[in-house]
């Protein structure tokens, strides 16, 4: 059998290192939200704001392992615990939540956490396919 140095269509990511653009996100979606309400622009209130959904993130992670493969199916479980910890949170820290917030909420984390996922499946899948 020819070896062509082509790796599988079924490719995937590995590594710890992605959970990142999912932080990022959290990073990006607190930033807007307080420029949005007029709140300062201090560290201090974003790392405040950030950590509920930053943990949730990190529990949708270890909950499913997606070190070993951030883009199956299972990232859904991971946008649904980054606003469902983060909610929870916010409520007993008393921060607080609104039922539009939570669907704000739910509507940008499934663009940003599903979307660089797709992007990247997208992307290996083209990549596969490429001739050589």
């Amino acid at each position: 059998m020819e070896q062509t140095g082509r790796s599988s269509p079924q490719r995937s990511l590995h590594g710890g290192q992605y959970i990142l653009f999912d932080l990022i996100a959290v990073v990006v979606f607190v930033a807007i939200g307080r420029d949005v309400h007029g709140h300062a622009d201090d560290l201090a209130g974003l790392i405040k704001t950030s950590w509920p959904f930053a943990a949730g993130v990190v529990v949708g992670w270890l909950g499913t392992r997606q070190w070993q493969n951030p883009l199956t199916r299972t990232a859904i479980l991971v946008w649904l615990a980054t606003v469902a910890v983060g909610m929870v949170l916010r409520v007993i820290t008393g921060q607080g939540i609104a039922v539009p917030f939570v669907f704000v909420s739910l509507g940008f984390f499934a663009l940003t956490e599903l979307g660089w996922r797709i992007i990247a499946r997208v992307g290996l899948s083209w990549r596969d396919r490429a001739p050589r």
